[in-house]
């Protein structure tokens, strides 16, 4: 199960990133309660979710040209100083309770913007630590850092609210940076990145040409896709789901997410255990893919806390399931000279069409409620998925 973290340099990055993901679901998790605190307002917990990661679909595609050319762990060490930065303002701003709505979106879009060009760099560079060998299962432990922090920092960030304040939440967020740059400095990654023409449109050209040519990637691109404008949106409107449907406030809120990280864990560590005898792969990521509509139908009509934290982890580990066999999928399909631009047009998809996701769904349950927002995503990924089932059967063998 964790045989990529016998490899030095992956064991480093992984024990880093795991600490600093940590830090960054409970921002998550605080900033959406503040927003939603300062504005009882759904379409501004959208709206915020938009700007966060619109600078994603603005930007990641030519990121993606950038990680094919700069070394990796270059751009990673430069944009987790400035996710520890901004997370900085965000606390002092709260602490002298100057915070207002327009300052979160601001920083918001920075930080979307500075996930631009760290999402290519991070999902590319991890064939760089481990080889082919190891990358399917190197690629569910990443899944699973990110699921097991999803599941203990929405989990702390209700009692620490309580505890520190949400500045506080804040200030834990900017020293969990510390360990993942800590962790790069003491990576030794060699790569010299492969050559490209020289001209930047051209490599991204070139890149996005390359997807097109090739049917299997573009089918699975449209699939993160899908997920991401009318799926995975759903975060977006729990505190509205916790307020307001489950009367749970904001520590049912942190067992809600929770309960999806659980789910989401318990996917990448399966995915771990079995990544040398998975077959079928292309099965498994429509499966699991409809799955995760059947759950976000059923999550939708549930008015008891259980019951949604059932569905909610059902959602978390057909989602975490769909999109590290993507992942893994599209990295083994692609040639070495491509990896950074095809991961970013991953990254382009999965978080960068999000924003639009977000304002989707804000808006729906700004005017028919959160329930029919989240059941009409369920409904519409649903029909996606069956018809990509019937019509794309050259998904099946890979």
């Amino acid at each position: 199960m964790f045989s990529s973290l016998s490899i030095r340099n992956f064991r480093l990055y992984w024990f880093g990133m795991q600490i600093s993901l940590v830090g960054s679901w409970i921002q998550v998790v605080v900033q959406g309660w503040l927003v939603f605190e300062l504005t009882r307002s759904e379409f501004l917990l959208g709206l915020v979710g938009f700007l966060g990661s619109l600078p994603i679909f603005i930007f990641s595609l030519f990121a993606g040209v950038f990680a094919d050319r700069i070394n990796k762990r270059n751009i990673l060490l430069i944009t987790q100083n400035a996710f520890m930065l901004l997370a900085f303002v965000l606390a002092l701003l709260s602490q002298f309770k100057i915070i207002t709505p327009a300052q979160i979106m601001l920083i918001a879009l920075l930080n979307g913007m500075v996930m631009a060009f760290d999402a290519p760099a991070r999902q590319s560079i991890v064939v760089e630590l481990v080889g082919k060998q190891h990358l399917l299962n190197a690629i569910a432990l990443n899944s699973a850092a990110f699921n097991s922090a999803r599941l203990v920092g929405p989990a702390l960030a209700g009692i620490l609210v309580a505890a520190v304040g949400m500045s506080g939440c804040f200030y834990i967020n900017g020293i969990s940076f510390v360990a993942v740059i800590i962790a790069l400095f003491f990576i030794r990654n060699n790569h010299t990145p492969k050559k490209t023409s020289g001209v930047f449109l051209k490599d991204l050209f070139e890149g996005l040409k390359f997807i097109a040519d090739n049917r299997i990637i573009l089918i699975l691109i449209s699939i993160v896709g899908m997920a991401s404008l009318f799926g995975i949106s759903y975060t977006i409107l729990m505190p509205v789901f916790a307020d307001k449907v489950l009367h749970s406030g904001v520590k049912g809120l942190g067992v809600l997410m929770s309960s999806a990280g659980l789910g989401a864990l318990l996917a990448a560590l399966i995915l771990a255990r079995f990544s040398n005898r998975l077959k079928q792969r292309g099965e498994w990521i429509i499966f699991s893919s409809i799955i995760f509509s059947l759950g976000l139908i059923l999550f939708s009509q549930s008015k008891i806390f259980l019951s949604s934290c059932v569905y909610l982890a059902i959602i978390g580990w057909s989602s975490v399931t769909a999109m590290t066999l993507v992942n893994n999928s599209l990295q083994i399909l692609v040639p070495d000279e491509f990896r950074g631009r095809v991961m970013s047009a991953f990254m382009f998809t999965f978080a960068g069409i999000m924003p639009f996701g977000n304002l989707i769904a804000g808006t729906l349950a700004y005017f028919w409620g959160v329930a029919f927002s989240i059941a009409f995503s369920g409904f519409t990924c649903l029909a996606f998925f069956l018809s990509v089932w019937k019509f794309f059967p050259q998904l099946r063998k890979i």
